[in-house]
This record gives C-alpha cells, structure tokens and sequence, in this order.
C-alpha cells in the first residue's frame, strides 16, 4: 500500500483530518465485537448474566463506559470527526471458551463511518471488565477486537462472525 492510499496523509506526507465537506449524509451504522478471556475463579462470580464485585456490577458498569468511551471518539483518536450518534448499544454476553463476548453498534446519519466509535466502545468495556475483575484473577486477556461490519458510506463490509 503506498502513502497515496491513506486516507489521513497528504501528497506531502503530512499527517491531517479527512475532509468530508462534500460527501452526502447518509445513515452509516458499524459493528464491532470484542473478547474477554476471563479465568475460571471470576467465571465462578458469573450469576444472573453478570459478575458482581466490591466495584459493583462488572457487565452493566462496562456498557456504561463503552458507551460513554463511544461518544468521546473523536477527542480520543486524533482525526476521527467529533459526531453527533443516533444511537449506540453495546451487548457483552458469554460465549464460550471462559469467554465474554462484547458487541458495539453505533449508528449516525453523517458524512463520516463510526468504525472508530465501535471499536473504540468495544475497548473501553473490556478494559472496564479486566479493572473490576483484576483484584480476582490477573490472567485475564483482552483479544480479538474488530470491526464485524459497516455500512452507508463508499465501501460496505460484512465479516462472518464465528460464534
């Protein structure tokens, strides 16, 4: 891939924000998906779809600041567009493996994609999920973050998940 084809470098070299002026609005919706490998001893906290601790309850607090990390984006990564979000959801669940699955869909109707947005609140979870459950069990792994899917802008894309 030459310089050319990045999109946040210039013929110069020079690093800078996309220039979005004269793209439509449209609706632009992004998935992405994240793992929590969590140890046998905090699985063993898992009750009711969530693992409770002394810092509350692990699962809903990470929704909160995924979320939270979701609508700060574009103060976080230094040329992503700051956007006003139709709506976010993010779904962490257990898959299998001593695995949590984390989900993140962020939708907009702007000139720009929220890929960022979404793996941006899938990474804030999981790390809200291994600072609430360090204090058990330090062999926790963060792994896979991606993005699943994305659509309403030049190229659509679409992963096969394999849950």
């Amino acid at each position: 891939m030459a310089s050319q084809d990045l999109t946040h470098i210039d013929k110069d070299g020079t690093p800078g924000m996309v220039d979005v002026g004269n793209k439509s609005i449209t609706e632009r919706i992004a998935r992405a998906q994240g793992r929590v490998y969590l140890p046998a001893e905090i699985l063993d906290l898992l009750s009711n779809g969530d693992i409770q601790t002394k810092k509350g309850a692990v699962f809903q607090t990470a929704i909160i600041a995924g979320t939270m990390a979701v609508k700060k984006t574009g103060e976080l990564i230094p040329f992503c567009h700051p956007l006003l979000l139709d709506n976010c959801k993010i779904n962490i669940y257990l898959a299998d493996n001593q695995e949590v699955a984390i989900d993140c869909e962020v939708k907009v109707h702007a000139k720009t994609g929220v890929e960022m947005e979404a793996l941006t609140g899938v990474s804030v979870a999981a790390l809200t999920i291994y600072d609430m459950c360090k204090a058990v069990s330090q062999n926790i792994v963060i792994k896979e973050i991606r993005l699943m899917a994305k659509s309403g802008g030049k190229t659509e894309f679409s992963r096969v998940s394999e849950e």
